[in-house]
């Protein structure tokens, strides 16, 4: 026993700032999860769907102000992909945010499970905010219209987040963007599948949900990964690295203004210059 008592872990070779990032996504996830997925549990029935999609967009909104400056506040495996391909972040960073993203999921529902138990008649097995598609789905979408909802709904996302991001941190009004997209998507997607667009969001819900829930979650984990991966590739073409901030009074700029009749011959002149 004294030589247990003796032993001290060496965390001298911890870098300060990557521990904090790595424990700013898990805390982020936790509370997106414990909160947002929270308004699906406890108040889906008081506040419906425009009030679940606001809940999940100022959860996110309040946690990129707080955590984005020190992780880029992804809290979502898919935002992390996305980041990954745009070659923002090394595939070891990405690894570090993924355990910490899943692991913050799994905290944050097994507390929302605790309290949702405290709550007579409040149904748990294959429901607690999980989601779905066919029998599970509001509007009984299918398998493949699930897919496409979902892949759609994190391009979206993921091509917001990146397209206002300049690096991987978030600051200044980055946030207000990336919370009115996941508020819009969640609009649209809680009659199809209860929004996922989250592989973590969706993870941990299902393992206390269990079930149907269960054997439906490949779904969205692999979604939100290809619609993350689409809106990657999709923003280089779009912002393609070290370009003009804003491309379009660039392109304005190099073009010429044309004289009385000197219209391009492909586009027409109205006023004497070209339109």
């Amino acid at each position: 026993m004294d030589a247990l008592k003796n032993i001290k872990p060496d965390l001298s070779h911890l870098d300060p700032v990557v521990t904090r990032a790595i424990a700013a996504e898990f805390l982020g996830t936790l509370l997106l999860v414990f909160f947002a997925v929270g308004s699906v549990v406890l108040a889906a029935d008081y506040i419906g769907v425009l009030g679940i999609a606001l809940a999940f967009g100022f959860t996110l909104m309040a946690l990129v102000y707080a955590l984005g400056p020190v992780s880029g506040c992804h809290v979502n495996p898919a935002v992390t992909f996305g980041m990954l391909l745009e070659r923002r972040i090394t595939l070891h960073t990405a690894i570090e945010y993924w355990i910490a993203q899943l692991l913050g999921s799994i905290v944050g529902s097994a507390i929302l499970f605790l309290l949702a138990k405290q709550v007579p008649k409040l149904k748990t097995d294959e429901a607690f905010g999980s989601n779905g598609y066919g029998d599970r789905s509001a509007v009984h979408v299918n398998t493949g219209g699930a897919f496409l909802a979902e892949v759609v709904m994190t391009f979206l996302l993921v091509f917001v987040l990146l397209a206002v991001t300049h690096r991987v941190a978030m600051v200044g009004f980055d946030g207000l963007a990336v919370g009115i997209a996941l508020a819009v998507v969640h609009i649209v997607g809680v009659p199809l599948t209860g929004t996922s667009v989250n592989p973590a969001r969706s993870i941990g819900p299902a393992l206390f949900a269990g079930g149907a829930a269960l054997s439906q979650l490949w779904l969205f984990i692999i979604a939100p990964l290809v619609g993350g991966a689409l809106a990657a590739y999709a923003h280089r073409v779009t912002h393609p690295l070290h370009s003009a901030a804003v491309s379009a009074d660039d392109l304005a700029a190099s073009e010429p203004l044309a004289g009385p009749g000197e219209g391009r011959p492909d586009r027409p002149t109205f006023g004497g210059r070209a339109d």
